[in-house]
């Protein structure tokens, strides 16, 4: 018969204790080098929960798939789909929200957790109006936390066979290295990364 893990205590005790990387380079805001990243992103899964459940949507446009309003805030427009609204729903009745940002080629993700709400403003949907379309309505997040999740499920699965990167995008050790002031040696962190995740894929 299989046992199922209960508590958090178990849960720990199969892991571990975190990296200090793992750790540190949570913000609770836009950073320089998070804003390049995220600003390079055309496509991310936006992750809502409801009364209903959860549900996991893909985002895409030609260009950023968000717009940055200020350094704790983001809007994304919600551009036509097949209309089921899931996603709106559970942001209506409850708001609770994660995106996890990807840029092709780069096998590191961003993740950012945090609160959104809708609105249907005219001058905010005509922000993103496009060939003279605009979004029914645009999904407004504040932020709660952003990171950069760790890419060894993108390497595991070998998800781009051949990376077209939208430019230089900052590495997971500058980002480190801008969260702790230069604490964490970002280009030490780079180098000694990938052999190490090399020996740690599975």
């Amino acid at each position: 018969m299989m046992q199922y893990v209960e508590d958090i205590a178990a849960l720990e005790a199969l892991y571990g204790t975190p990296p200090e990387a793992a750790l540190v380079k949570v913000a609770r805001r836009m950073t320089p080098a998070y804003r390049r990243w995220i600003a390079a992103s055309k496509l991310c899964v936006l992750t809502t929960v409801g009364p209903e459940g959860t549900d996991g949507s893909p985002r895409g446009d030609d260009g950023p798939v968000v717009l940055e309003l200020d350094p704790g805030t983001l809007a994304m427009p919600d551009w036509r789909g097949n209309n089921r609204l899931d996603s709106l729903r559970n942001i209506v009745t409850d708001g609770r929200v994660s995106l996890m940002f990807l840029v092709p080629g780069s096998n590191n993700v961003m993740r950012i957790n945090g609160t959104a709400r809708l609105t249907a403003d005219d001058a905010m949907r005509a922000r993103f109006e496009k060939n003279g379309r605009r979004p029914a309505t645009v999904i407004v997040i504040r932020i709660a936390e952003i990171y950069a999740q760790c890419a060894r499920a993108l390497m595991r699965a070998g998800t781009w066979a051949a990376g077209d990167e939208s430019g230089p995008l900052p590495t997971v050790g500058q980002i480190l290295s801008e969260m702790t002031d230069g604490n964490i040696d970002g280009a030490e962190y780079d180098k000694a990364w990938a052999p190490r995740a090399a020996q740690t894929l599975w």
